[in-house]
């Protein structure tokens, strides 16, 4: 049964704090209703989205801003979430029942590249000038960008920052500026001595997990693959590097590794620990903890060393706007280019009762976006992070970026836990080369 998301009581949502964004990122949860086909005539799209108070509260603010030239347009929004959509998606390729797909669909970002890869006749290219694509960081366009040709309209930022407590800094005599375009041999350096002198980790993390190599390897503009999509876990410098520095930061004791990421959320907002390292949404998770209001600030990360194209400006996570086959194309690609890639008043609107930072970048000259922080000690940190999202290195996801994060993750436990670093990441390719096969 096909379920609408456009509903009356969205006031609920509207209040929610930013912890939201965490669920943006995630994927979020809801029944998946069929929704596929034009739903309603000419002026009608259908969309499928996960998380109804964050990506489709967006889309419904999009919708509005839309009807003020447009009347008699409307969208039918339908819940589904990631892992099903993702399912739906691969369904209709085999079936090639393209008739079920929706006008437009959100993908994450890392699964762009796989995506239209396997099933290209889902997708459709944006038509050329129809959206200006350079006022979006080049690495975030680049995600959904195949032989030169654009198939996603890029929406909420994965933009990572560095989150510290100020307070905890000031106890061993820092402040936020000591972290500001540092690399991560300082960072570990100055997070010893926090730890010594106040007992904090400045960092932490669930066990396993390759997030934070994985952001120190693109903000290098490295990758785990290369141009033509072949695995580069061995012999690649910068992913030795990231490796070596995670290990650093755990047996030095700056980073803290737990079990599950509850366990993560929870040593930022008990004061565990004084920081971290994480895309934007992080911080609505951060802000759940009001005990810690006016504690908090944020600058950009830090950069490896020793690396070739080393920089101090990385990201994790995002999604995207895609638009089917087999819908109603035009409409589609206007709507999109009207709201998500063209209005600042939409963007206005979704940020601070959603926590959707955008991505386009006109947005950040917004006096909303200038707007102080209470809770991060009144710095205006959506500003500063449109402009970190403009300079974060494009790298090449692949189509295999998954099963790539996946089997470093693998390589990270038994490195940390002694195994050779080297044996670790063949194997890790070897892994890769199999499931590629």
């Amino acid at each position: 049964m096909q379920r609408s998301t456009k509903r009356t009581a969205m006031t609920l949502a509207l209040g929610l704090p930013l912890a939201l964004t965490l669920a943006a990122c995630s994927g979020g949860t809801g029944d998946a209703g069929n929704g596929g086909g034009d739903a309603g005539g000419d002026n009608t799209l259908t969309v499928w989205a996960w998380d109804p108070a964050f990506n489709i509260y967006a889309m419904e603010e999009a919708e509005k801003v839309y009807q003020a030239e447009n009347p008699d347009f409307e969208l039918d929004i339908v819940e589904v979430t990631w892992d099903d959509l993702q399912t739906k998606l691969t369904t209709i390729a085999q079936s090639q029942a393209f008739d079920e797909l929706p006008d437009i669909f959100l993908m994450q970002n890392n699964a762009f590249q796989k995506n239209v890869l396997n099933y290209p006749d889902l997708f459709t290219p944006f038509s050329a000038d129809a959206v200006d694509f350079s006022e979006f960081p080049k690495s975030v366009v680049d995600y959904s960008t195949i032989d030169g040709e654009n198939y996603g309209v890029p929406f909420d930022s994965g933009t990572a920052v560095t989150a510290l407590r100020t307070d905890v800094l000031e106890q061993a005599g820092y402040t936020v500026d000591d972290f500001t375009d540092i690399t991560w041999d300082q960072y570990i350096t100055i997070g010893k001595d926090v730890l010594a002198k106040t007992g904090q980790p400045l960092l932490s993390g669930p066990a396993g997990s390759a997030d934070l190599p994985v952001m120190m390897l693109q903000s290098a503009g490295a990758s785990l693959f290369d141009k033509d999509g072949n695995p580069t876990i061995v012999d690649n410098d910068a992913l030795t590097a990231a490796v070596d520095t995670y290990t650093e930061l755990v047996e030095s004791g700056v980073l803290l590794e737990v079990n599950s990421w509850d366990e993560y959320i929870g040593t930022l907002v008990n004061g565990t620990v004084g920081g971290t390292v994480n895309g934007i949404w992080i911080v609505g998770s951060i802000q759940t903890a009001a005990d810690q209001s006016g504690k908090w600030a944020i600058t950009n990360v830090p950069k490896l060393d020793g690396v070739d194209g080393a920089t101090n400006y990385t990201a994790n996570g995002g999604s995207s706007w895609a638009i089917s086959s087999t819908g109603n194309t035009e409409l589609a690609e206007k709507f999109l280019a009207e709201t998500f890639a063209g209005s600042t008043e939409l963007y206005d609107t979704i940020l601070p009762k959603a926590g959707a930072v955008a991505n386009w970048i006109p947005a950040g000259d917004s006096p909303v976006y200038a707007e102080p922080v209470e809770f991060f000690g009144g710095q205006p940190i959506f500003q500063e992070v449109v402009a970190f999202g403009a300079e974060v290195p494009s790298n090449n996801t692949g189509a295999y970026y998954y099963e790539g994060r996946d089997a470093v993750s693998a390589a990270m436990t038994k490195i940390i836990g002694g195994g050779d670093r080297d044996a670790a990441l063949a194997e890790a390719q070897a892994n890769v080369e199999f499931a590629m096969q």
